[in-house]
C-alpha cells in the first residue's frame, strides 16, 4: 500500500455511512426452514443519497446483471444518482429498482423536471444483482415493493451478515452476505476524507486460503486486525472437504464511497481500483461465471488541498491516488466483514461453523 496503516483506520461505524450523508436499507425474506430449492431466501439492499452524488460503475465480471450503468459513463450527460440497488433474484431481482424508484417520487428526490411542480422528478437508480435463486425457492425473489420497503429502512446504522442482498448469497463452498467498511485518512493531501465500502459477497471463486483457513482478505493488514489466527487440522479437514460451489452464475457487487470531491472520471478510477480489494480477498475474481460490479459515488462534503503539479496532470491527482489505495482496502475488509457476519443459511455452513475460534 501506498498509505501506511496508520493513515487508514477506520471510521466511527466501519461502515458505508461513516461518509456523510448516506443511507443504507435492507429487506429480504428469510425462512428459518429454507432449503437449497424450497422456503424464502432473497432480498435487496439500497444505498440512499439524499441530494444525490457523483457516480460511476466499473463491471469486470463475465456476467454481469446491471441496470442504468450505460448512464454513469463518465462521457455521458447525467452526472449524479439518487440512490444505488443491490439485490439478489439474478435478472428478475431488478424488478426491486421500481419500488426504489417509487419511494425516491414520493419524496421529490430526482432530477427536477419542472420548476412549478416539485413532484415531477426523475429519480436515477443503477443496480446489479447476484445470482442466489438455488437457495431456497427459485420462484421467490426481490419484487418493487422489497426495493420501496428497503429505501424506506436506509439510516445510518444497519445489519451485515444475513441481510439484505446477502441473504442467500454463497461464497464459494461458504455462506456469503453483506459486509461493510471504512478507513478515514489522516494524513497527506487527502487527510481528514473518509472512504467506504458494502459489499454483497456471492462469488464462485474461494474467500479463505485451505492452507491456513484464513479469509485471503486478511492478506494486507494480517489476522491479527480481524481477531484471527490459523485453524487447526481438524477444522481445516472439514472446510477443503466442502463440494465447489455448483452454479454457474455467481457475483460479487458492491459500492465504494467518499466525501472527497471527485467528477465522473475520477469516480471511475475509484470504482476500478476498488476491484483491487475483491481480487485480494476473492480467488479466482472476474471470472466468466461472475458478474462483479462496483459502483462509486461522491458525496464532495470534504475539503481537501490540492497539490502542486504540472499543469499536464490534474490538480486533485494525488488525493485521487490516496482515496483509490483506501478504496481498495475498503473493499478487501468488506469482504472479509461479510464473510465473518454471515450464518448458515438453507445448510450452507458459515466460516464462523468451520472456524469458531474466529
Amino acid at each position: 500500500m501506498t498509505n501506511s496503516q496508520e493513515n487508514v483506520q477506520a471510521g466511527q461505524r466501519n461502515s458505508l455511512t461513516d461518509v456523510p450523508s448516506l443511507l443504507v436499507g435492507h429487506h429480504h425474506v428469510l425462512d428459518p426452514d429454507a432449503t437449497l430449492g424450497s422456503g424464502a431466501a432473497t432480498g435487496c439492499t439500497v444505498v440512499r443519497v439524499p441530494g444525490g452524488a457523483v457516480a460511476a460503475v466499473d463491471v469486470r465480471g463475465g456476467g454481469p446483471g446491471t441496470r442504468e450503468t450505460d448512464l454513469l459513463d463518465p462521457g455521458n450527460t447525467v452526472r449524479q444518482v439518487n440512490s444505488i440497488l443491490l439485490t439478489g433474484g439474478s435478472a428478475y431481482g431488478l424488478a426491486a429498482a421500481d419500488g426504489v424508484m417509487r419511494w425516491l417520487e414520493e419524496h421529490h428526490e430526482g432530477i427536477p423536471m419542472d420548476p412549478a411542480d416539485p413532484s415531477r422528478v426523475v429519480p436515477i437508480v443503477p443496480g446489479a444483482v447476484i445470482f442466489d435463486l438455488p437457495v431456497g425457492d427459485w420462484r421467490i425473489r426481490p419484487t418493487a415493493d422489497f426495493g420501496f420497503l428497503a429505501a424506506e429502512a436506509a439510516a445510518e446504522e444497519f445489519e451485515r451478515g444475513c441481510v439484505g442482498a446477502g441473504v442467500g448469497a454463497r461464497a464459494g463452498s461458504i455462506k456469503g452476505g453483506v459486509g461493510t467498511a471504512s478507513v478515514v485518512l489522516s494524513e497527506g493531501y487527502a487527510a481528514g476524507v473518509t472512504v467506504a465500502a458494502l459489499v454483497v459477497a456471492n462469488p464462485v471463486g474461494s474467500v479463505f486460503d485451505p492452507r491456513t483457513g484464513l479469509p485471503w482478505g486478511v492478506g494486507t493488514e494480517g489476522p491479527d486486525v480481524f481477531g484471527l489466527y490459523p485453524a487447526t487440522p481438524e477444522q481445516l479437514a472439514v472446510a477443503n472437504a466442502l463440494p465447489v460451489k455448483g452454479t454457474v452464475l455467481n457475483t460479487t457487487i458492491g459500492v465504494v464511497a467518499t466525501d472527497a470531491p471527485l467528477d465522473p472520471a475520477n469516480c471511475r478510477r475509484m470504482a476500478t481500483t476498488a476491484h483491487d480489494g475483491l481480487a485480494r480477498a476473492i480467488r479466482p475474481a472476474h471470472s466468466p461465471l461472475d458478474g462483479d460490479t462496483i459502483f462509486a459515488l461522491s458525496t464532495g462534503t470534504a475539503e481537501i488541498t490540492a497539490a502542486p503539479m504540472p499543469t499536464a496532470f490534474p490538480a486533485d491527482l494525488l488525493v485521487l491516488d490516496e482515496v483509490c489505495t483506501a478504496a481498495a482496502v475498503c473493499v478487501e475488509r468488506a469482504i472479509v466483514d461479510a464473510i465473518l457476519s454471515a450464518h448458515s443459511v438453507a445448510g450452507i455452513p458459515a466460516y464462523s461453523d468451520l472456524f469458531p475460534h474466529s
